[in-house]
C-alpha cells in the first residue's frame, strides 16, 4: 500500500473511533409528550397534595424518584395544537401565522421552511431521529383530482377531494426526522388512518379508503369527537396505543446497538378524547379497570412507558438514556372521573382550554442516569417550550437566529443548579377563549384578547391573581377592579404587550 493511501486508511480509521467515542459520550433522548394529561393524573404529584389517589401511575412515579419533577412547569397553551407548535420550535405560540392553533391536517403548517425544529436539532447533532404518535398541527396532502396540488381544507364536512395516501410536504420528514409512524391529528380528527415514512399504512391487507362516520364508529362502540373524514376501512381508535407502542418499542430495538444514537419523539394517543383504551397492554388488563375510560387511558400511557422503559433495559442502554416527559396542556374535566374522586388538575382550578392554572400547568419529569441524582423536587417556573434548549445544551449545540426565540436550557437544573431561572416571566394562552396570560413573581395577569381582532392587538386586562397568597386551588380572588393593584396591572400588562410586539426572544440558550 502506497504512503498516501496509508495515510488516507489511517484518517479514516481515526474519525471512526473519534465518531464511535463521541456517540458513546452521547446519551439516547426520548422526549414524551402525553395528550391531555393535567399533574393530578400522575400519582407522584398527586400525593404532593392529597392521599386520595383513584389510579396509580407506577412506570412515572418510578421515573420522578430516580429524576426530577418540576411543580411549576407550564404548557405553553391550554391546548394541543399551538403547544405543539410551540414545542417542535422553541417559539411562544404568538410568532406562528395561527396564534392560537393550526387545527386540522389539512392546514397549512406553521413551521416555516428553514425553521429549526426538534428533528433537525437532533439529526444535525448525529442522531437517528423518529417521531411516534401525534402530529398534530397541518401539514400538505394532495387533491385527488391532481394529487401533486396541496388540498386546502374549507373546513367543512365529508371533505372526499383530498388525497390521504400519503404526505406530500411538511411532515416529519421534512422536518428533521429519519422514521415517523404518525397519527396526522391524533386519534380525534381526520385523517383516520396511520402513516409510515409519509405514506398511509394499511391496517390489514383488504384496507380501503372510505368515509369515516359516526355510524361506523358507534358500530365499534365509540363516537368521533370530531367530524366525519377519510381513513382505513378498518380504522378503530381502541386499537391506536398498540399500534404506537409496538412500533416505538421495534425502534428502540433496531437502533439500540448501533453507534449513532437515537431520538425519539413520542406524542402518545393517550389520553385524548375520544377515550378507546386497549383492552390490554404488556398483559395488564386495561379498559374497564378504572372509573372511567377516560382514567383507562391515563393507565394506559403508563403501561406504555412501562414497555419502552422495559425495551431500553432489555437492550442494555437504559443507563444511556435522557427521558423527558411533559403533556401539551392541563387535564381535563370529565364528569365520571371528577365523580370518583379523580382531580385531573389536582389543586388547581380549571382545566384544559382554559386560562387558569389547571388550563397550563402539567407534570415535567426529566430522567438520566448517573447526571440527574433522583428524587429531585423543583419549584422553579418553565416551559414545556424549554425542551429544545435543553436539548441543544445535552448535544453541545448552539442555536442561531431567530430560532428558538423563547426556549431556555434546563441542563443546569437537571444537573443540580438550583441558582439558574430560565424565565423572568412566564407567557402562556388559553385556548378558544383568546385569553392569554404573563406570570411574574407569582402575580398572575389574564389578558383577554378581542375575538374578533384577527391581529390579536386589542387586548384588554381582565383578571390579576395573587398564587403567593391565594390559594392556587381556587384562583378566585380577582384583584383587577381593586386600586391598590393598577400598578401590578400596567407594569404586567405593559410588559406583556411590548414582549409580545417587539418580537424580542425571551429564551436563555
Amino acid at each position: 500500500m502506497k504512503p498516501k493511501d496509508l495515510q488516507i486508511a489511517f484518517n479514516l480509521l481515526f474519525m471512526l473511533c473519534v465518531s464511535s467515542v463521541f456517540a458513546q459520550d452521547r446519551p439516547n433522548v426520548i422526549v414524551i409528550l402525553a395528550d391531555d394529561i393535567g399533574t393530578g393524573d400522575v400519582s407522584h404529584y398527586r400525593r404532593l397534595h392529597s392521599d386520595n389517589i383513584i389510579v396509580e401511575t407506577p412506570t412515572l412515579d418510578k421515573l420522578v424518584k430516580e429524576g426530577i419533577i418540576f411543580t411549576d412547569a407550564h404548557s405553553p397553551a391550554a391546548l394541543c395544537a399551538p403547544t405543539r407548535y410551540a414545542i417542535m420550535t422553541g417559539n411562544h405560540c404568538y410568532r406562528s401565522y395561527a396564534p392560537w392553533g393550526v387545527w386540522g391536517a389539512y392546514q397549512p403548517s406553521p413551521i416555516e421552511p428553514n425553521q429549526l425544529t426538534l428533528g433537525k436539532l437532533m439529526k444535525n447533532a448525529g442522531y437517528k431521529t423518529s417521531f411516534f404518535g401525534k402530529w398534530g398541527f397541518g401539514m400538505d396532502f394532495g387533491r385527488k383530482d391532481d394529487p401533486n396540488k396541496v388540498y386546502r381544507s374549507p373546513r367543512k364536512e365529508h371533505e372526499l377531494d383530498v388525497d390521504i395516501s400519503k404526505v406530500i410536504d411538511k411532515g416529519p420528514a421534512q422536518n428533521g426526522f429519519d422514521y415517523s409512524y404518525m397519527y396526522p391529528a391524533g386519534i380525534q380528527a381526520e385523517p383516520y388512518a396511520v402513516y409510515e415514512n409519509g405514506i398511509m399504512k394499511p391496517l390489514k391487507e383488504d384496507s380501503e379508503i372510505i368515509l369515516i362516520t359516526q355510524e361506523y364508529t358507534k358500530a365499534l362502540g365509540f363516537k368521533l369527537d370530531k367530524k366525519a373524514g377519510l381513513g382505513d376501512s378498518h380504522w378503530n381508535s381502541f386499537n391506536a396505543g398498540k399500534l404506537l407502542v409496538d412500533k416505538a418499542v421495534g425502534f428502540i430495538e433496531r437502533n439500540s446497538k448501533k453507534e449513532t444514537p437515537f431520538f425519539m419523539y413520542y406524542c402518545s394517543q393517550a389520553v385524548h378524547k375520544p377515550h378507546t383504551p386497549s383492552k390490554e397492554l404488556n398483559g395488564i388488563k386495561i379498559a374497564g379497570t378504572t372509573p372511567s375510560n377516560h382514567l383507562d387511558m391515563v393507565k394506559e400511557l403508563d403501561i406504555q412507558l412501562e414497555m419502552l422503559i422495559q425495551t431500553l433495559k432489555k437492550q442494555g442502554v437504559y443507563d444511556n438514556t435522557l427521558i423527558i416527559f411533559t403533556s401539551d396542556n392541563g387535564g381535563l374535566l370529565v364528569k365520571e372521573t371528577l365523580n370518583s374522586g379523580h382531580k385531573s388538575s389536582s389543586i388547581y382550578r380549571g382545566g384544559k382550554n382554559q386560562p387558569y392554572e389547571g388550563g397550563t400547568r402539567v407534570p415535567f419529569i426529566a430522567w438520566w442516569p448517573n447526571k440527574i441524582k433522583g428524587n429531585i423536587i423543583s419549584n422553579t417556573p418553565v416551559l414545556g417550550i424549554d425542551v429544545m434548549a435543553t436539548l441543544a445544551d445535552v448535544t453541545h449545540q448552539k442555536i442561531e437566529g431567530n430560532n428558538a426565540m423563547d426556549s431556555s436550557s434546563l441542563l443546569p437544573i437537571l444537573l443540580g443548579d438550583n441558582s439558574l431561572i430560565p424565565h423572568d416571566f412566564l407567557i402562556t394562552q388559553s385556548g378558544t377563549g383568546k385569553e392569554t396570560m404573563i406570570t411574574e413573581n407569582g402575580w398572575k395577569l389574564i389578558i383577554q384578547c378581542d375575538k374578533k381582532d384577527k391581529t390579536d392587538t386589542l387586548r384588554k386586562p381582565i383578571a390579576l391573581f395573587n398564587l403567593n397568597e391565594n390559594p392556587q386551588e381556587n384562583e378566585k380572588d380577582n384583584l383587577i377592579k381593586n386600586a391598590s393593584y393598577a400598578d401590578k396591572v400596567n407594569s404586567l400588562f405593559e410588559k406583556y404587550n411590548k414582549t409580545r410586539d417587539s418580537k424580542v426572544k425571551t429564551g436563555v440558550h
